[in-house]
């Protein structure tokens, strides 16, 4: 063999053992893919945040007006036709489910249109879907500080010069715990006895 290859040889060796040493380590620590087969994480979910919006009852409230219980956070509009009545109706038939456990979970429905969905408004719709279900409205930055708290895409479909509109925006219940951290999100089309099976999880 001459020296160059010789050379060679030798580094791939060295790198070769190197990453066989570097792996059984992690392995040996857990991570990323431990003895027990579990991936770790690290950091927290950049998820929730402070608002201040109008209740449909009228009152101001705040992400501390409802510390102590569990927040189920849904955004969405009045107006919509069909992708938000039925994900609030699944909110509905979980919290049901839940029975008395349900008293730990707040459901609130953020709204994404404040310029049709008034206190009065939503006085009017969100009576249709539970008791329990709070509908918060606000103006545009109100709104828009909210949404960016929960990291919420939405944006009006049509022009501005009609009347008639719908609003694209982001689907996702947002579960919050008693001390406002995030802790799971449901994604559109979480059927109903998934949801309360996963609320019973954490609700303990």
């Amino acid at each position: 063999m001459s020296r160059r290859n010789l050379i060679i040889f030798i580094c791939f060796a060295i790198m070769a053992f190197g990453t066989v040493v570097a792996a059984s380590v992690v392995w040996m620590r857990g991570g990323p893919f431990g003895p027990a087969g579990t991936v770790t994480t690290t950091g927290t979910a950049l998820v929730g945040g402070p608002f201040t919006l109008t209740a449909h009852t009228g009152e101001r409230v705040t992400p501390e007006s409802f510390r102590g219980r569990y927040m189920l956070i849904y955004f969405g509009y009045t107006y919509c036709p069909d992708v938000c009545p039925g994900a609030l109706q699944i909110v509905s038939v979980a919290l049901d489910a839940l029975g008395e456990k349900a008293e730990q979970v707040q459901p609130i429905f953020i709204t994404v249109d404040p310029q049709r969905d008034t206190v009065e408004q939503m006085a009017q719709y969100v009576p249709y879907f539970s008791d329990r279900l709070i509908g918060l409205t606000g103006s545009e930055e109100e709104i828009a500080e909210a949404a960016h708290a929960y990291r919420v895409y939405y944006a009006r479909a049509e022009d501005d010069s009609s009347t008639e509109y719908l609003m694209d925006h982001t689907s996702i219940l947002y579960l919050m715990d008693p001390e406002g951290n995030f802790v799971a999100h449901f994604p559109y089309g979480t059927d109903p006895d998934a949801l309360t099976k996963e609320l019973q999880k954490h609700l303990g």
